[in-house]
């Protein structure tokens, strides 16, 4: 197996993580979806997980922890965009293309699992960073199934809105319990 520095492996997944935020912010705004909304947007705090990460590697150990707590406010941000976007999507109730949804949480589970398996091998070397920047990674890929999954259910058993706000819902809640992992990771790293 190919062994790369924590550097690379931030800086790999920095550039897939922003590369695909474009395409899948632009899919969600075309067929009006919430979960590839919250999916998107959490694939621009990603890229930010893994910018700080870059710039905090040289840092000391507390200077790490304190950005850690930083981290923790920005894995907060695409819950708080997917909650706006439910609100509105609510007031235009419209199911969006079932198999664009499918399809796009499909690429999007691609580009989290090559992530998640490029920062795997440093998630316990780097501290709160590192490790935020992993569970990033691996918890998209369960959001992506619940993505895949609300294009099913909407193509084939229920043309509603409903399985996309759910899986947007989820998504959110997700990175809520991710921040507060994050949050409590660098509390101890600050204090020891």
């Amino acid at each position: 197996m190919l062994k790369i520095s924590l550097r690379q492996a931030a800086l790999a997944a920095l550039i897939l993580n922003f590369g695909f935020f474009f395409f899948e912010f632009g899919v969600a705004r075309a067929i009006g979806s919430v979960s590839l909304f919250a999916d998107s947007v959490d694939f621009l705090e990603d890229s930010a997980v893994n910018f700080l990460l870059l710039a905090a590697l040289g840092w000391a150990p507390k200077a790490r922890a304190k950005a850690g707590m930083v981290m923790a406010g920005l894995i907060l941000i695409p819950s708080l965009a997917t909650l706006w976007q439910a609100i509105t999507k609510i007031w235009h109730p419209e199911a969006p293309n079932a198999a664009w949804l499918s399809l796009t949480g499909l690429a999007a589970m691609a580009v989290n699992l090559c992530a998640a398996a490029i920062l795997a091998r440093h998630r316990h070397t780097g501290g709160s960073i590192t490790r935020a920047a992993f569970l990033s990674a691996r918890n998209d890929v369960l959001a992506n199934a619940a993505i895949i999954l609300a294009g099913v259910i909407t193509a084939y058993l229920w043309h509603s809105l409903w399985p996309d706000l759910i899986a947007g819902l989820g998504i959110g809640a997700m990175n809520l319990d991710a921040a507060k992992e994050v949050w409590e990771a660098a509390r101890e790293e600050h204090a020891a």
